[in-house]
Order: structure tokens, then sequence, then C-alpha cells
């Protein structure tokens, strides 16, 4: 296969849990060739979407501070159908240029291509609003960027979480309550004062235990997920946010929410996603690009990238 990988710049890459290298590594390692491209570097012309893409190959030079990991051919402009597929992994924010780039794929797609994830279920599946298609697996939810009703939702519940629909990596994440001091100018920042929505949840005190990250690849759960227990004195768990990784096998609810979103996930065309659970609650589903394989497979036997690249030899070599 020929697997193009459009993803943010390689020398950004941190290998230790870096889980597009997880899935490059396991592509190449199966005889696959890889490409490389930047989402920018997608292009219409003559009714064609095309990509200015390079040949990439892994060097084996993991080691040292700045490991010189990877080789880039020259850029080849090529029709995106001529890979065998394309591996969306462009972090978020989902800004207006990603929003165009999945408008990109869909055109694409109806040209021959496959790209994982598809399109439309990028846009369709926002990582925050995806939950509630579940409603009796969440959490009391409030999305609205006005500021009485937020208050009104922070009276309620009295201990809530406030974050943006855009975001990733615990950024812009909020807990407040009633008391709080701050909370109108809280409140007043993360709506831009009532030009943006975001979305409130009651606080689920079991985040303490970690909030996990159930990998879902081709509409089945990974048997083991992630714990991301957050740091002495944090509420956000992310890693990104300095939470600890602790690997735990999936608890009978964990199966019940992987279960019931998973035939969504696979109908939908997502091949992979990673649900956030705190308690008993879905609180995200992320599609963009889920992150967590290393975690698992440095602290299991499970090889969560091999799962990812069978999914999709799978998908492009139904035969």
């Amino acid at each position: 296969m020929r697997i193009l990988f459009i993803a943010d710049p390689l020398d950004h890459f941190k290998l230790y849990k870096d889980t597009t290298f997880a899935m490059m590594q396991e592509a190449a390692a199966r005889g696959h060739a890889l490409s490389f491209a930047q989402a920018h570097q997608l292009s219409v012309e003559g009714g064609r979407v095309l990509v200015d893409a390079r040949d990439l190959s892994l060097t084996r030079q993991y080691e040292g501070e700045h490991p010189a990991w990877f080789k880039l051919g020259e850029v080849h402009r090529q029709p995106l159908q001529s890979f065998s597929a394309t591996v969306m992994r462009k972090d978020p924010p989902f800004d207006m240029e990603y929003l165009y780039a999945s408008q990109l794929f869909t055109l694409a797609e109806a040209q021959g291509a496959k790209v994982f994830t598809s399109g439309q279920a990028l846009r369709d599946f926002n990582e925050k609003l995806a939950i509630l298609q579940f409603p009796e697996l969440t959490a009391p939810t409030l999305i609205t960027g006005e500021s009485h009703r937020l208050r009104a939702f922070v009276n309620q519940h009295q201990d809530v979480i406030l974050k943006p629909l855009d975001s990733m990596g615990g950024d812009s994440i909020f807990r407040v309550r009633p008391d709080d001091a701050n909370l109108s100018v809280i409140i007043e920042t993360i709506t831009l004062r009532g030009k943006r929505t975001v979305m409130a949840q009651r606080y689920i005190p079991e985040i303490r235990d970690g909030d996990k990250r159930i990998l879902v690849i081709d509409g089945v759960a990974v048997d083991w997920c992630l714990a991301r227990i957050p740091a002495a004195g944090e509420t956000r768990g992310n890693l990104a946010a300095g939470g600890r990784g602790e690997a735990r096998p999936l608890t009978e609810r964990d199966r019940e929410i992987a279960e019931t979103v998973g035939p969504e996930l696979k109908k939908r065309g997502i091949l992979l996603a990673g649900l956030d659970v705190i308690g008993n609650y879905l609180t995200e589903v992320n599609v963009t690009s889920p992150t967590c394989f290393r975690e698992i497979m440095d602290q299991t036997e499970i090889n969560v990238a091999g799962l990812y690249i069978d999914a999709l030899e799978r998908r492009c070599q139904p035969h």
C-alpha cells in the first residue's frame, strides 16, 4: 500500500509518545510505502484534488534530543486518489482551514480517494458535541454562549466544567462554582463576551481516578484504556496538562459505553476514535487525531498500532 499521512511538521513529533509515529512505524514494518504532507499542501486543479506530498522513510535513529528519524524525498504533486489510503492526523483546533481540508477530502473521496477519517465524519463529529448523540451516557450538559444561562447552570449544579468546542489537550478548560470571585470574567473570557458557544458539564469527581481514553478501532474497543490521572492540584487529566497515564483493562461500564458508540462510529466511517470517559460518563468523542497508542503499547502487550494498520488494510484491501 501507499499511505499518505497528513500531519503537523515531523520535527515537532515527540517520538516517545506520538501516536502518528507509532502508526508510521507499524506500516513501514509491514512494507507499506509512506508519504507525508501538511494540510495546507492540498489543492484543487482542473477539478481534481491534488497534494504536494513527499516520500517518507524512517531512519531508525530515534534516540537523542533531536533525532534524525526521518528522510523526505522531493515534492511531487499528485492526485489524492493515487494513494491507497490518506490518514488525516493534523492536530486540532478545528478551525476554518481544518474545515476546508475536510471539504477537499469529501471531494477527493467522490473521485475515488480513501480518507481516514472521512471529511464528512470530521465535520459531523465535533469532539465535544458528538456526545449529545448519546444522552444516556453523559453527565448534565449545556451548550450555549449566553452568560446568564451558563451562570444558571453553575448555580444549579454547583460544580461545573466550562470548555470551548474546538480545543485539545485540556486547553482553556475552567472548573467553576457559584461563589467563584472570577466566575463572571471566566464566562466573559471563554465565550468572548457572548460571541462563542461553549460547553458546560457538571463536574464529575471521579476525575481524581483518571480521565480514561478508550480507543475504538473500526467500531471495536481496544481491551485496555489509558487513565490520565491529574497532577496534584489539577482538575485536568490530559497528558498535555501534566496528567499521568496509567493503562487499565476496560470495566464493564467502559465496554457498555464503547459498544453503544462503536457501531455508530463505524457506520459514519470513523476508523479511529478516542472516547473520553470519567467515572460512568462519556465526556468527549475524539476523531481528529486521537492519541495514547504509545502509552498503552508501552504498558501492555497490546500492539495498538498493529490493530489500527490491520483495520486500514481491511478498509483498503477488502479482498
